[in-house]
């Protein structure tokens, strides 16, 4: 089973790409490591306070990789430098 989820983000505080890449590089890795799940920027690569992000992950059940998408996204709501304004979970 394949549970997938966008989410946008803005940094209110990032003033640069580079600010911007540090950030997402931080949520990026903390991501991975915490919860072995496959992380990307989908979108908004040139704009410095918004970023997409995708996340994957696959499990033989819904029910746990639904609670690993949903404990990924509750670590990016712990990231003060970013607010989680959009996001799309779909079972795939």
């Amino acid at each position: 089973m394949i549970v997938y989820a966008e989410v946008e983000c803005i940094m209110y505080d990032g003033h640069s790409l580079k600010a911007k890449r540090t950030i997402i590089k931080k949520v990026l890795a903390k991501l991975q490591n915490n919860f072995n799940v496959a992380v990307t920027e989908l979108d908004y690569h040139d704009l410095w306070q918004r970023t997409k992000i995708g996340i994957v992950t696959i499990s033989t059940d819904y029910v746990h990789a639904e609670k690993v998408i949903h404990a990924a996204l509750g670590t990016i709501d712990g990231f003060t430098e970013l607010e989680r304004t959009i996001t799309n979970v779909e079972r795939l």
